[in-house]
């Protein structure tokens, strides 16, 4: 594998699993560091804000600021802000609620211009309704991200954000209008834009084909392919990543 300039890591599944750290990747990360290689986390879980996931990071073992970390949430947060959206509601978590407060967006439950809909634990019935009855009354649907399931601790596979997007949008007849988090490059161009590092000195390191080698695929970076999460077989592949690795620990 070559060396590049810049290393994307996701984190569920990569990283780290629920509590239990991945086999010696903190190690790794470090060890990129000391060549001189720029780290960015990309996440598209939008449970928790990019401060949450630095000091988990760090609590882990990782080397990490908030300035390091990229996700769904915080994207979301700034396309409302740049959209002057005057009034959201949230299907989600506190995380999420956070990062769009920060960023000056009111969050009103009663009249709202747009829906935003991210991984939420305590989805009910209610707030499905809820949520369709305001996109079928003309609010615009937004997205966070579309993974149906993300790794945990014990080897669980649990529901994620994708599986909350689809019963949204099942009831309210109409699929989202827009999607932040991978595959879109959108994140990853912002990435680029903040360190100056070209495309071509990128890795994006990854345990989904169609979030994270396919976002990969979609900014015109390569990508890594590890078999520690959602992803264990590696065969039949599509779409190809540029590698496929046992765990992110075999980037250096």
């Amino acid at each position: 594998m070559k060396q590049y300039g810049l290393y994307i890591f996701d984190l569920d599944g990569v990283l780290y699993r629920g509590d239990e750290v991945i086999h010696e990747t903190p190690e790794a990360i470090a060890r990129l560091k000391e060549r001189g290689a720029l780290i960015r986390f990309l996440t598209n879980n939008s449970s928790k804000t990019r401060r949450q996931y630095a000091d988990k990071l760090k609590a882990l073992g990782f080397s990490s600021t908030e300035n390091d970390v990229y996700s769904s949430a915080s994207a979301t947060a700034t396309f409302l802000q740049q959209a002057n959206a005057r009034s959201v509601f949230i299907v989600g978590e506190e995380g999420l609620r956070e990062e769009i407060e920060t960023k000056g967006v009111r969050i009103d439950h009663e009249s709202a211009d747009w829906v935003v809909v991210g991984i939420c634990r305590s989805l009910t019935y209610e707030l499905i309704d809820q949520a369709q009855d305001r996109i079928r009354a003309g609010a615009r649907f937004l997205a966070t991200n579309l993974d149906a399931t993300f790794p945990d601790s014990g080897g669980r596979i649990r529901p994620g954000a994708g599986s909350m997007v689809a019963a949204v949008s099942a009831a309210a007849d109409k699929p989202p209008d827009l999607l932040i988090g991978k595959p879109e490059p959108t994140i990853v161009k912002q990435i680029w834009a903040d360190t100056g590092v070209t495309p071509e000195r990128t890795l994006l390191v990854g345990d989904r084909l169609d979030t994270d080698i396919q976002c990969a695929i979609n900014a015109g970076c390569d990508s890594a392919l590890v078999l520690t999460g959602v992803q264990s077989d590696p065969e039949h592949l599509n779409p190809k990543p540029t590698y496929i690795l046992g765990s992110a620990a075999e980037v250096v």
